[in-house]
């Protein structure tokens, strides 16, 4: 089962009557990277915050919003009474000097300065705790769309193992033909450089199965159909994280392939690799989304 690292989830509650709403993104990354949008009333939460979705996401590069509404305003105020009074004696002096109405001396000092702040009260404990299980609701509804985007990436992972392994079947009956090519080749070659009379057959013989052993492949075949099966293995499992153990097996694939190639020698084989190639490269780029 394998799970994307694209995802997005959001959850919403009330708590102590102020409106929660959590957005959570997640886009491709090697590591936890996250960006937060916090208010100011859980500034001092945010390590638990950057902890709990860790724990939750693993992995890729996170985009944490979260809002905290009150009484339809997005940003809590309070008013600074002494301030205003502060402000309110200081006008009256002035008006009663110049002999001027007090007209809209309420309006004139709600736009004071610092009449009117934004709530910074760090919200208590017990209320955050409540505001983590909202957090813990939208992360997970973001691994739900995970899992399944997951799902159509699992399938488009195994569709390019197999088609690899389909290739490699078509590069069996081709050996045998390779090896009667390289032959006939090496002879021709001798008796064109040497004559046929002057060829001693058992050197010739000797020399000939050195050469094609150098060639042979056997074992790279045989290693490529190992990690094909270990691929095939490890996105059956039910482990949540494999991204980065199938992005290590499809090195070492793309490691047999490209020896393989080396020793080809054959055209028709080579044109194979190259399909196995060009497989394996859409298999990475596929895995780069896997959690």
């Amino acid at each position: 089962m394998l799970y994307s690292m694209t995802g997005f989830g959001r959850a919403e509650g009330v708590v102590n009557g102020r409106q929660v709403v959590v957005e959570i993104k997640s886009l491709n990354g090697k590591q936890f990277e996250m960006v937060t949008k916090l208010p100011p009333i859980l500034r001092s939460y945010e390590l638990d915050i950057r902890n709990l979705l860790n724990r939750m996401l693993l992995r890729g590069s996170i985009d944490f919003n979260i809002a905290i509404r009150q009484e339809g305003a997005t940003k809590p105020m309070t008013i600074n009474t002494d301030l205003a009074i502060f402000y309110y004696k200081g006008m009256k002096q002035i008006a009663d000097q110049l002999g001027l109405a007090e007209d809209n001396v309420l309006s004139t000092l709600m736009r004071m300065p610092e009449v009117v702040v934004p709530e910074s009260d760090v919200l208590p404990e017990e209320e955050f705790a409540s505001v983590s299980k909202i957090i813990e609701e939208a992360a997970m509804l973001l691994m739900e769309h995970r899992k399944h985007e997951g799902s159509a990436l699992q399938k488009d992972l195994s569709e390019k193992i197999s088609n690899i392994e389909a290739l490699l079947e078509h590069i069996l009956p081709l050996e045998a033909q390779r090896t009667d090519r390289i032959r006939t080749r090496l002879t021709t070659s001798l008796r064109d450089v040497v004559g046929s009379e002057n060829i001693d057959p058992n050197r010739f013989e000797q020399e000939l199965i050195f050469y094609i052993e150098r060639m042979d492949f056997s074992e790279e075949k045989m290693r490529l159909k190992q990690h094909c099966t270990y691929f095939n293995n490890i996105i059956a499992r039910e482990d949540i994280s494999n991204g980065k153990k199938l992005g290590f097996v499809l090195q070492e694939v793309g490691r047999e392939i490209n020896t393989l190639g080396a020793k080809a020698n054959n055209a028709d084989i080579q044109q194979l690799v190259i399909g196995m190639k060009d497989e394996l490269e859409k298999a990475k780029e596929q895995v780069l989304n896997v959690l």
